[in-house]
């Protein structure tokens, strides 16, 4: 509740954003609830404190059918995110938390999988527009954690992060699944397959299939993903790739 517009606001808060920066050691920026202040706003704190990465919070409502279910299109929604970057500046540090994954997916694992091949055939969150700019997730601490606002299916999270942690963006781990709910041996193998084969966040992103039992990607020409119980997917999968993980509904080549 401060007044964002006002000179001195401005001059104080980018000091205090140096001092973390110099002093403290910070080197990037999270902008909480940033539709609540201009992109012009958050543009004056990048530039003049100058951090390595910064990310912004836009949660906004996705648009849904009559059914309460997610739109196939929602490129309103990902355009949204796509705008501040470029306001902040898309050749700079600027992200933004990709919304629009995390809204689709939580959706698409519960037998919908057919949602995550947009109707241009990409990727469709923010990754398949901009994914340089996309920080992808499953939970955060509103959605997830005590608060539980918007939780991603908790018998599923893994599906979720064998999407995240192959695909193109940059993803990010919530602390609770990591530490607290016993999925860091997991969560550390794809994280180790991502680093190892130099996935990246403009990665190329191929969507082999996409049905409501099965969800099959490669990445890179190195990397294929499958999320979804449909086992019988071997026809599909070129002789050169071995299975390198696998779990509850998904494995990775």
């Amino acid at each position: 509740d401060i007044d964002h517009l006002n000179p001195r606001v401005q001059k104080e808060l980018v000091e205090w954003l140096n001092w973390l920066r110099t002093d403290v050691g910070f080197d990037g920026w999270r902008f909480d609830f940033a539709k609540g202040y201009s992109a012009d706003v958050a543009k004056i704190y990048v530039d003049r404190s100058e951090p390595s990465f910064a990310v912004a919070e836009i949660w906004t409502s996705l648009a849904y059918g009559g059914d309460g279910k997610p739109n196939l299109n929602q490129d309103p929604h990902r355009q949204e995110l796509v705008n501040w970057v470029n306001k902040v500046g898309g050749s700079g540090p600027a992200t933004t938390f990709d919304f629009t994954t995390k809204g689709i997916l939580n959706v698409a694992v519960e037998g919908e999988l057919w949602r995550l091949r947009g109707t241009d055939g990409k990727a469709p969150g923010m990754i398949g527009w901009w994914p340089a700019k996309a920080v992808t997730f499953v939970d955060n601490h509103d959605t997830g954690s005590t608060q539980h606002m918007w939780p991603f299916p908790s018998d599923r999270v893994m599906q979720g992060y064998a999407y995240i942690l192959t695909h193109p963006g940059t993803p990010c781990i919530f602390y609770d699944h990591f530490f607290d709910w016993g999925l860091k041996e997991e969560i550390d193998r794809l994280v180790s397959i991502r680093t190892r084969q130099g996935i990246h966040s403009e990665s190329k992103l191929q969507i082999m299939e996409a049905d409501a039992d099965l969800y099959l990607a490669e990445i890179d020409s190195k990397v294929i993903v499958k999320l979804g119980p449909r086992y019988d997917v071997g026809h599909l999968i070129p002789e050169r790739f071995k299975v390198v993980a696998h779990g509850n509904d998904y494995a990775v080549w």
